[in-house]
């Protein structure tokens, strides 16, 4: 007998009339992302705006391709759902899990689902920043920012945790809330995030990397800089030991190659 399993609280299924693992899989809605073997939707359940993740089975030719590339492939949903679940744990915000089901034995062909809440009125950093350099933020706020970021990768990167996918954009504010004063980051799209019980430093610094990238040309200063140090470093006044200085040249290195690789010229 195949292997399946829901977790889905009942108000939820009771919307699904049948299977309601393949009405699920069958579900159509505003389409966010469509790659081989995985698509996500927006749709309408019970009045909330929700978002499913639908994983129809990486295939080998994925697998092979990840391989080869010393990457390990995802294989479910299940990934994203652990994730949110230790992120929630941790107190990072992020988008809340609704319901899950995954079918099936074997991990190639695995099917897998993923139903979240919409988050509403957010907007990632990377569009909110876009245009500091021209029009800079109040110095308060932007202060505020960096240091909320840099919680999150600190407690994320402290608990075993990297994203994978630590890009400016994946971080998102929350318009309301910050209309009221209160500065909310939720970290998103967590389909890679690898999870271990002691981060290894090359993902520690990818991950880092990844995030200097993404904030070469929104017009930081040194000063910003050295203040997101001493706020994820969480040791402001110890000093840099000779693998520390290592380990953040390499991020910065890292970080000169991506911006080569994506805007086809050196990072000013």
């Amino acid at each position: 007998m195949p292997h399946e399993m829901i977790d889905m609280p009942t108000v939820l299924a009771s919307l699904f009339e049948g299977d309601v693992f393949d009405r699920v899989m069958a579900l159509q809605g505003r389409n966010y992302r469509d790659v081989p073997g995985r698509k996500t939707i927006q749709v309408e359940l019970d009045g909330q705006s929700c978002f499913v993740k639908q994983h129809f089975g990486v295939g080998w030719q994925e697998v092979l391709k990840n391989l080869l590339s010393l990457r390990l492939p995802v294989f479910s949903a299940r990934t994203e759902r652990d994730a949110i679940r230790r992120l929630v744990e941790l107190g990072i915000p992020t988008t809340p899990a609704l319901a899950y089901g995954e079918r099936g034995w074997n991990p190639v062909t695995r099917q897998s689902f993923l139903i979240t809440r919409d988050l509403g009125d957010i907007v990632s950093l990377e569009d909110f920043c876009r245009d500091w350099p021209v029009n800079p933020p109040p110095l308060q706020l932007k202060r505020r920012l960096m240091l909320e970021v840099a919680r999150i990768a600190r407690t994320l990167h402290g608990h075993g945790m990297n994203h994978r996918d630590f890009y400016l954009c994946h971080f998102c504010l929350d318009r309301p809330a910050l209309a009221q004063g209160r500065v909310v980051l939720y970290l998103i799209d967590l389909h890679r995030v690898g999870l271990r019980d002691e981060i290894r430093p090359r993902d520690r610094m990818k991950d880092l990397a990844a995030l200097y990238f993404s904030v070469m040309d929104i017009g930081l200063s040194r000063r910003d800089y050295l203040r997101f140090l001493a706020a994820y470093r969480a040791a402001p006044r110890q000093p840099f030991s000779g693998s520390e200085v290592d380990f953040w040249q390499e991020v910065g290195r890292r970080a000169d190659r991506l911006y080569l690789k994506y805007q086809q010229r050196g990072p000013r």
